[in-house]
């Protein structure tokens, strides 16, 4: 075989794989952009104080059988941030976005936006400062933002 049909078959299977990859992270786009317009529809402005925030695997976690069926397998090995926090009488464990998970301040009164068990964002309170981004966070935030416009 000569090496211009070596290079040839190499960029068919690269390209293959690149389109592969283009189409199948349009699909994640479209179920992910589903799944937050049915967050903001639901999320509503509640009062927390907020007791403890860990990471920790979703068998430790103390959540519902049902929410914990409805993980994915891949994410049920995974650490995942949650926020314990007391809602009126009642302690409630809620999930959060790294991001989230981040600003919640610990042992504070806050007011959050939640939807069902998840956290989705702090409104108000006593905020802890904003420590210097880095450079890779600095990237993933501006990726974040122009993959939502």
């Amino acid at each position: 075989m000569e090496t211009w049909m070596v290079v040839l078959i190499w960029v068919v299977v690269i390209a293959a794989i690149g389109a592969g990859l283009y189409f199948w992270g349009r699909k994640l786009q479209k179920r992910y952009d589903e799944q937050q317009q049915m967050v903001n529809q639901y999320k509503q402005v509640v009062p927390l104080f907020v007791i403890d925030k860990k990471k920790d695997k979703l068998e430790n976690l103390k959540l519902p059988k049902q929410v914990k069926e409805q993980v994915p397998k891949m994410q049920r090995k995974r650490k995942m941030p949650v926020v314990i926090a007391k809602a009126g009488p009642q302690i409630v464990t809620l999930m959060c976005d790294e991001v989230v998970y981040n600003t919640v301040p610990v042992k504070k009164q806050i007011k959050a936006e939640v939807a069902g068990i998840m956290l989705v964002n702090v409104v108000s309170g006593k905020l802890p400062t904003p420590q210097k981004e880095g450079f890779m966070n600095k990237m993933k935030r501006k990726a974040k933002e122009l993959r939502n416009k």
